[in-house]
């Protein structure tokens, strides 16, 4: 899986998947533009890639902005000179209600992110690779975008629709040699859970049938094989990394 002379966006590169999806791109040979809302998390993405001997730019990046998305690829471009890797990771958990009582502030805001955020990317990335003659798009979704879960209707609506989305622009843009697929993550050890007790996690983790949360890693090695040529069939689909979750 070797991806040198390939630049790589990563959204979401501050903590949990992205960053490490940033550190394994980077390890694999690509020049990796870290992106982030949180400016120092970000930074030190990059500077664990500079000093393991990769090489990274930090570009400050709030998802649920066009123009933000806008800025992003231009300067991946300046910068590296073409766009070949992105990784739609960036994302928010969102509040815990159930659909007749969700607050409006939040459901507008999980969408902005978790949905509005991906097809931001797409927008202004799809031409930047179509310009470099092909390339392939990761989107980071969930297992709730099969399923459902209770008190989060937000954010199970949001990654229903970044795999909708996906999928056709999969199918738009396959012989335009640009590969665009979805990872649907278990519950992973990330930030995201860090404000869970032990017996929460414990009993987040009996939902799956190999009775653990997932890692950060075990999600980055399947983004950094469908990065890679070695997935060049590989289009419009979506992947599982849930311990069994959706096999139940």
């Amino acid at each position: 899986m070797k991806l040198e002379n390939k630049v790589a966006i990563v959204t979401g590169a501050g903590s949990g998947i992205g960053r490490e999806v940033a550190y394994r791109l980077a390890r694999a040979g690509a020049k990796v533009v870290v992106s982030d809302i949180a400016e120092a998390s970000g930074q030190e993405t990059t500077k664990h890639i500079t000093a393991d001997g990769g090489t990274a730019h930090f570009v400050k990046a709030d998802t649920a902005r066009p123009g933000d998305h806008e800025k992003l690829v231009g300067e991946t471009v300046r910068q590296f000179g073409a766009l070949h890797i992105a990784v739609n990771n960036a994302g928010i958990g969102g509040p815990s209600a159930p659909t007749g009582e969700y607050p409006l502030d939040g459901w507008d805001k999980v969408i902005a992110v978790n949905l509005s955020g991906v097809f931001y990317a797409m927008r202004y990335q799809i031409p930047a690779m179509k310009a470099a003659n092909g390339g392939n798009i990761v989107n980071i979704a969930s297992i709730l975008g099969q399923v459902a879960f209770r008190n989060a209707p937000a954010y199970v609506a949001a990654k229903h629709g970044v795999v909708g989305l996906t999928r056709n622009a999969a199918v738009e843009y396959a012989q335009q040699n640009i590969r665009v697929n979805v990872v649907g993550p278990g519950f992973i050890r990330t930030p995201l859970l860090e404000n869970m007790d032990e017996k929460a996690l414990a009993s987040i983790a009996a939902m799956h049938p190999m009775n653990r949360l997932g890692t950060v890693a075990e999600v980055a090695d399947l983004v950094l094989w469908l990065a890679s040529d070695q997935a060049s069939f590989v289009t419009g689909a979506y992947f599982a990394v849930d311990g069994g979750y959706l096999a139940q």
